[in-house]
Formats: structure tokens, C-alpha cells, sequence
């Protein structure tokens, strides 16, 4: 079989199982783990899947940065962004992570909300502009340009200092076993203390982002509150997670 060959066989088994185990994928087609793992270990470099101890797992296609992400199922964050928009509830203390699909939920906001948003996201930030009855703080930090958040030790110590009601994660990848999962190690760090400090955290999940995994762990699912997906999302594997689906 030619490389090529295997290389697309390994793409289109990880799309329809949804993991490759190498030692399994070798007897089944005759060939050594070795191939395998070389295979695995190039289309990994690809940014075409990822690799984990065995085997490998689907890679999240969002781990793009926040211009390209932009023009992504734009149709679908906004269905997202207008769901959650209604689990908010006035006077309450609100965080919102950054990300183009956060920035739809805002969009969805009524003008005149009266909330305290709690944001690292200067785009997030700067979007709340119009909602004169929002308190808006700002978190400092080193600014990630790739997602446009602050990062670092300082915005996580006034993160840890914080009590937040809702707290909206924004994840790149969520897996019924890896959990949810970013593409950046600081990031992650971030993501976990706003869970840590939630009363409720929720996570909005476009369909290419569910059974996807990147490289840094943020979470069990069952650590979020709620999971919002679309009508047609399959969250057959998301059983003890709490969805809704907008």
C-alpha cells in the first residue's frame, strides 16, 4: 500500500471510529506498528489529527487564529451566541472567555442588560461598548494575539480572586473521554480557574469542534454546568453532560 493510500485509509477510519489504535490498525492491514506510528506522527505534524499514547484522536480544525476563525460555521455560533444569551439573568456576574462564537452571545445581548461582564478579552471588551448598563472589568495580562485574551500569571491571580455566576469557556475540542481541551498552555490554565470560580460554567460547542481534541486539557465534560449545541448536534456520547441545544 502506498503512503498516500495508508495516510488517507488512517484519515478516513479516524473520521468514521473516531480514534486509531495503532496496535489494532496494524493487524487488521498487515502492516508493523512502526508504519503506523510514522504515519500518525506525520499527518500529527500536519495538523491533521492528534496523537496520544496508542494511538490517535481527531484534531480540533479550530485552533486557527481569531481572523480565520471569523468566517467559521458563522450561521451556527450565532444560533449558539442567541441560546445562551438567554440563560443570562440581570444583576448577575457574568464571564466571558474570548472567541468569535462569545462574540455572537454578546451580539445577542439586549441593550439595556443590567449585568456586571467579567472579561481577558479586549474584543469582548470593546463589543460591550453600546450596553450602557453593563459594568464591564477588564482583565489584565500578557495579550495572546492569537486569541486575543490576556494569559499569564498575573490574569490568572485576579481570575482565582473572582466569584462569577456563569462563566462562559470557550473550548477548541470536546471528547466524551479526553473532556474539553485548547490548543495553548496558557490558555488552558485561564480556562481552568474560570471554571474553578463559576457557580455555572457553560461551553458553546459548534459540531466540528464535538469529539475533536487539542493538545491542553481544560476539563472533564461533567465539570461543565451545561454544554449549548445545536438541534442537530450528535451528543449521543455526552450522556452525563447537561445539554441544550439551541
Amino acid at each position: 500500500m502506498l503512503t498516500q493510500q495508508r495516510r488517507q485509509l488512517l484519515l478516513t477510519r479516524l473520521a468514521k471510529d473516531g480514534r486509531i489504535v495503532a496496535k489494532e490498525l496494524s493487524a487488521e492491514l498487515g502492516l508493523s506498528e512502526d508504519t503506523i506510528r510514522r504515519d500518525l506522527r506525520e499527518l500529527a505534524g500536519e495538523g491533521m489529527l492528534l496523537r496520544v499514547h496508542g494511538g490517535a484522536l481527531p484534531a480540533s480544525p479550530t485552533v486557527a487564529d481569531l481572523a480565520a476563525r471569523r468566517s467559521m460555521a458563522t450561521d451556527e455560533k450565532r444560533r449558539l451566541g442567541q441560546k445562551a444569551a438567554s440563560l443570562i439573568e440581570r444583576r448577575q456576574r457574568i464571564f466571558i472567555d474570548g472567541g468569535t462564537t462569545h462574540l455572537e452571545l454578546v451580539r445577542s445581548l439586549p441593550l439595556d442588560l443590567d449585568i456586571t461582564v467579567i472579561t481577558h478579552s479586549p474584543t469582548i471588551a470593546a463589543a460591550l461598548e453600546p450596553f450602557q448598563a453593563a459594568e464591564v472589568i477588564l482583565i489584565g495580562g500578557r495579550l495572546f494575539r492569537h486569541s486575543m485574551v490576556a494569559v499569564g500569571a498575573e490574569a490568572l491571580e485576579q481570575i482565582q480572586r473572582l466569584r462569577i455566576d456563569l462563566g462562559f469557556v470557550g473550548l477548541t475540542g470536546l471528547h466524551p473521554e479526553e473532556g474539553g481541551t485548547t490548543g495553548d498552555f496558557e490558555e488552558a490554565a485561564i480556562k481552568r480557574a474560570i471554571i474553578a470560580r463559576a457557580a455555572e460554567a457553560v461551553s458553546l460547542i459548534t459540531s466540528e469542534k464535538l469529539g475533536a481534541v487539542s493538545a491542553y486539557s481544560v476539563c472533564d465534560p461533567t465539570e461543565l454546568s451545561s454544554v449549548v449545541v445545536t438541534s442537530d448536534a450528535d451528543v449521543r456520547d455526552f450522556a452525563k453532560t447537561g445539554i441544550i441545544r439551541a
